[in-house]
């Protein structure tokens, strides 16, 4: 079967929210398939108004699209109403844009930004006629390929993929295509598979994790390495350089039913060097790459023009930090204000980056809600994860949104982090409660959300080696916090289910042994654990116990500098001594600054990018110069000594 609309549509009345199904987005493809071509089926583990606005998916999407030897095409999971009448009538899992079957694409490819989805994973691939163990697969199967954040630790989900792409897409997806191609051309000859997938092994990137064998003696790890000559030892991420190479998503979808994040996104960094020890993104993303303010204005310009959207939304991991983002801002505000007026989001701020210019510029157009996130509910705490955020910068930032017209504000804090304490963790209540007042000069009735969600360590992070809070421990936590902000007027609470944290952090930082326990969670209809009324603790503990494993081994308990961990013959481009020195600085509640105003801390990620102490802009803020550094306690700029890999510098480390 190629096309399963016959099939497909005379049910689609009988489940909800049928335009998940149907494609016919504003900017998507009708692809040409052709056998010389590759065909990728680009998925995404979660329904359609999750997986629509990702933009990795969209970019691929369209490189791939623009290759006349490679043919994209997207799918996202079926809510359980319609996978019930598919697997019923036999319908297979299928695109959305031509509802051509999955087993026709000669790739499956999913992006992973969620470790609670990896059930759904499975599902996918067994929706679409693929056996789900990678070793079972024959040349007539469609590759299962995985990338994005997850796969940083794919061990968990080792047996069900035939390979994993480390870091940036644009680039090596190409060079994917071209090896597949070349194999697809040579006629798939019976047995031909394993010599794929060992070509494959070789494009810098790519980890495939059937070659490689891996040991264990009793609970621990005790190595990973390759099957045969001329696999990597160590796989090393894909960087791009440029972004201004790569100027994509130009046609972003435009979707015909409600999506989350439905706005023209355009991203304005990658990368981020403030060195959040909590913030796996800001680690492996290294080093910030900016694209050009005049590339940036274009594509606002032209997305606008051709979406017809009304609100723009900065992507970044700290918008606020890209350059001249002040006077971008006010550009596209400026430049539409003789239309329909355009409202200007930016995610992830920063309060240390937040003023008055940015939210008087903003302001202009239609107000939504501004999102911070202080982390952390006190600076002791916000040292020890390097948030160097004291409490007078975010009362300036929030008085500054009050003051500029805004009457609601959302805060972001992880609880159950290193060394909390419950003076920290009230501290988070305590911010809250003046945030409200500080409102109240400007507003009668200001509003402020607290957001909580409980702390996950993930690979390749100062914090990788922390054992995470136990969920007895997060609830009391939690219910700390109710009791503190029930009375508090203005102030509302919202919290992340510890019971689901547990189970993140159990595949954050797992081996491939709970890849079976992956398997029977999803075989006793563990999908969509991501959504709390889905969610099953109890299915995951039992199936853990049935295999013979720990959670608690897994997840709580602290890991020592010598011991392997899952994803250590992968890299993010860190080293790893100057992660553990950075633990090492969080427990003695030392912060480093933004490396882009100080010297090279030596942590690996800029090598070979010809790039050495300043990673962004050449120009640091009001007061400071190259060389030197912020002192936290006075705000002044010192000079600060270069911090070597592992090595213990003295002024370089600052805030003390």
């Amino acid at each position: 079967m190629t096309d399963v609309w016959p099939l497909l549509e005379p049910v689609l009345s009988s489940v909800s929210k049928p335009a998940r199904y149907i494609g016919l987005e504003d900017g998507a493809v009708v692809p040409l398939h052709a056998p010389h071509k590759v065909a990728w089926l680009l998925a995404y583990p979660d329904t359609y108004e999750i997986g629509l606005p990702n933009q990795g998916l969209q970019i691929l999407y369209e490189i791939l699209n623009d290759r006349d030897d490679a043919v994209a095409e997207r799918a996202y999971a079926p809510w359980t109403d319609l996978e019930g009448v598919m697997r019923t009538r036999r319908i297979p899992l299928f695109s959305v844009d031509t509802h051509r079957s999955a087993d026709a694409f000669d790739v499956i490819g999913f992006n992973l930004s969620a470790e609670l989805t990896y059930t759904n994973l499975l599902n996918m691939i067994d929706l679409a006629g693929v056996p789900v163990r990678s070793v079972e697969r024959r040349e007539d199967h469609p590759l299962v390929v995985a990338g994005g954040h997850c796969t940083y630790n794919p061990e968990p989900i080792a047996d069900f993929l035939d390979l994993v792409v480390l870091g940036d897409g644009e680039e090596v997806v190409s060079e994917i295509n071209t090896v597949i191609g070349d194999w697809k051309r040579s006629g798939r000859t019976p047995g031909s598979r394993k010599g794929l997938l060992r070509e494959l092994a070789g494009v810098e990137g790519v980890y495939v994790p059937s070659m490689y064998s891996v040991s264990y003696d009793g609970p621990r790890l005790i190595s990973i390495e390759p099957r045969h000559p001329g696999v990597p030892e160590r796989v090393e991420k894909r960087t791009v350089s440029d972004l201004a190479d790569w100027p994509y998503p130009r046609r972003q979808l435009v979707p015909v039913t409600e999506v989350v994040h439905d706005r023209l996104n355009v991203e304005v960094f990658r990368g981020c060097t403030r060195g959040c020890r909590f913030c796996q993104a800001g680690m492996i993303t290294r080093p910030v790459r900016e694209r050009p303010f005049e590339q940036v204005r274009t594509m606002v310009a032209e997305g606008l023009r051709r979406t017809g959207y009304d609100e723009v939304a900065l992507t970044s991991l700290s918008t606020a930090d890209y350059s001249g983002i002040e006077g971008l801002v006010a550009d596209i505000v400026r430049s539409t204000a003789d239309g329909p007026p355009v409202s200007v989001s930016l995610p992830s701020l920063r309060v240390d980056a937040f003023g008055v210019g940015i939210a008087t510029e903003i302001q202009r157009a239609r107000r939504t809600g501004l999102t911070f996130a202080p982390e952390a509910g006190t600076w002791r705490m916000r040292q020890v994860i390097n948030k160097l955020i004291r409490d007078e910068d975010l009362y300036g930032a929030v008085e500054a949104a009050f003051a500029n017209g805004w009457r609601r504000m959302k805060l972001y804090f992880l609880t159950g982090l290193p060394s909390e304490t419950d003076e920290d963790t009230l501290g988070i209540a305590e911010l809250a409660r003046n945030c409200v007042e500080l409102g109240r000069s400007h507003t009668r009735s200001p509003s402020v959300t607290v957001s909580v969600g409980g702390f996950v360590p993930k690979p390749f992070t100062p914090f990788q080696w922390f054992g995470q809070n136990t969920v007895p421990e997060l609830r009391r936590k939690i219910d700390l916090l109710r009791d503190a902000t029930r009375r508090a007027n203005g102030v509302q609470m919202k919290w992340h289910d510890p019971k689901a944290t547990l189970i993140e952090g159990l595949m954050a930082r797992g081996d491939r042994r709970l890849g079976p326990v992956i398997e029977e969670v999803w075989r006793s209809g563990g999908t969509f654990q991501e959504w709390s009324e889905k969610f099953d603790l109890e299915l995951w503990t039992g199936t853990m116990a049935r295999h013979g494993l720990d959670p608690d081994w897994y997840v709580h308990r602290h890991r020592e500098v010598d011991e392997l961990l899952p994803w250590d013959h992968l890299s993010a481009g860190l080293h790893k001594d100057f992660l553990w020195q950075d633990w090492r600085d969080a427990l003695a509640e030392v912060g480093l600054p933004d490396c882009r105003w100080t010297p090279c801390y030596d942590c690996g990620a800029c090598t070979g990018y010809s790039l050495e102490h300043i990673v962004a802009s050449a120009v640091p803020p009001a007061g400071g110069s190259q060389g030197t550094g912020q002192d936290l306690s006075t705000g002044r700029w010192v000079p600060v000594g270069l911090r070597g890999s592992g090595s213990v510098p003295g002024p370089a480390r600052l805030g003390i």
